[in-house]
């Protein structure tokens, strides 16, 4: 079945890149939702693409996507679809390249496949739960380094107000990317060492990227250190961290609690 549905949403994810490269670059229409996030008409269209071609092929999986209301019947289905149509909105409407489709299925709470595509640089990340991951169909390994190594991870400036640790921020290279899936994605294929946000993370931004991260040979795991879960009914988890297991054992301790 992961197979399966894994071609499924590779199928989905590339006919949406075709629908988000019409708009990129041209101008969409863009507007801000009620918390403030940005929305563009690329956005619902994609969202509209997805939703066709997913739950036609699989009626019974329940649906979660940054664009659609929530329905709480997804709780009770034992499959479910995790979408975000666009995710780093804001990349796209500046006409940056690094936009991603995040797409993913879970099963009773776990991921068992995922996709994230990057249209612009037409990029394809993919993983099942009990295969490799893989980039343009490359597998590929998360790096090795340790905190005494000066990671190079992937996190906002907030991340580094003292309030999130125990004594003063660990010291570490920063970089950013506006798409949370491919932030996850750039830890799985090693082009760095780590990611962090303390911030709750939507599910649909880190359903698909956390799977590929974690075949990758990551540990991925909220601020806590604790196994992220899916199809909560709040559809959120505690931030999210991801770098390999030494790392992540290095940080952790650190994390004020």
């Amino acid at each position: 079945m992961p197979a399966r549905d894994l071609a499924l949403l590779t199928e989905a994810a590339r006919a949406a890149g075709e629908v988000a490269l019409r708009y990129w670059k041209n101008a969409p229409k863009a507007w801000d939702k009620a918390d403030a996030s940005p929305v563009t008409e690329a956005d619902l269209a994609c969202n509209d693409l997805i939703m066709g071609i997913l739950r036609r092929a699989r009626p019974h999986y329940g649906w979660l996507s940054e664009e659609t209301p929530d329905d709480t019947a997804r709780l009770d289905t034992e499959y479910q679809f995790l979408i975000d149509p666009i995710d780093g909105t804001r990349a796209f409407i500046a006409g940056e390249k690094h936009f991603s489709h995040s797409l993913a299925v879970a099963r009773n709470g776990e991921i068992t496949a995922a996709v994230v595509y990057l249209p612009a640089l037409d990029r394809l990340y993919t993983a099942t739960k009990e295969g490799p991951a893989l980039r343009d169909g490359q597998p590929i390994l998360c790096s090795q380094k340790s905190l005494t190594d000066a990671p190079n991870i992937l996190t906002s400036k907030h991340s580094l107000d003292p309030e999130h640790w125990r004594t003063t921020p660990p010291e570490f290279q920063r970089s950013f990317r506006a798409s949370l899936a491919y932030r996850l994605c750039l830890v799985a294929d090693g082009s760095f060492d780590g990611m962090i946000t303390f911030m709750d993370a939507w599910e649909w931004d880190i359903a698909a990227g956390s799977l590929i991260a974690a075949r990758a040979g990551a540990t991925v795991s909220d601020k806590y250190g604790q196994p992220l879960r899916f199809n909560a009914p709040g559809a959120q988890s505690a931030g999210t961290f991801a770098c390999n297991p030494a790392l992540h054992n290095d940080l952790m301790p650190l994390v004020k609690q």
